[in-house]
């Protein structure tokens, strides 16, 4: 019987026993609290992981203000990509909004993946591509709609977790405080 984790990556590639065993030795299961942290400003991340159940959000606070740029769901990937990657500190904050389980692996875990299987530079890059493009079209966003137009992106995008966020979390992400969301809300409706 496969792990979650198997599930989740054998939808991405096709992966051979050796490799099933890799992922499974990788990975391990971690327990993030409402409110608890994977990765704080000025730390390292060290890990990916796979969201088994629960609801993160990357934030970044500028001038005292937090400022909401992703949520991530039941079988997303989170890191800070930017972090992990380079090993350096993180510039951002991912928090849980519910109690989350995430199987993690640690950045050494991923290099050994990536030398000892034959899936993991394919699910890397596909992980690394999605993550690249969901920062593009956001920056994009960002820039070029308005903010009615930023909402009704984030009910398209994340239609099974409006109900989860708070009003406070999307306004933070349509780039609008929460008197602003409550009329683009009525407008949209």
């Amino acid at each position: 019987m496969d792990t979650f984790v198997v599930k989740t990556i054998r939808q991405l590639a096709e992966i051979n026993e050796a490799d099933r065993e890799i992922y499974e030795k990788c990975f391990q299961v971690r327990e993030i609290k409402k409110g608890g942290f994977f990765v704080k400003e000025g730390q390292v991340c060290r890990y990916m992981g796979l969201i088994e159940s629960g609801l993160m959000r990357n934030y970044i606070v500028q001038d005292g203000t937090e400022r909401t740029f992703d949520f991530i769901s039941e079988m997303g990937f989170l890191s800070n990509y930017e972090s992990f990657v380079s090993q350096r500190p993180s510039v951002t904050n991912i928090q849980a909004l519910e109690n989350t389980i995430i199987h993690v692996a640690s950045f050494e875990d991923f290099e050994y993946i990536y030398q000892h299987t034959r899936s993991g530079d394919r699910i890397g890059r596909l992980v690394l591509g999605r993550a690249f493009t969901k920062v593009c079209n956001e920056l994009n966003s960002f820039y070029t709609d308005s903010a009615e137009q930023r909402y009704k992106k984030f009910i398209a995008t994340y239609p099974k977790i409006q109900q989860r966020v708070s009003q406070y979390h999307i306004a933070s992400f349509v780039g609008v405080n929460p008197p602003s969301l409550s009329r683009i809300r009525k407008r949209t409706q």
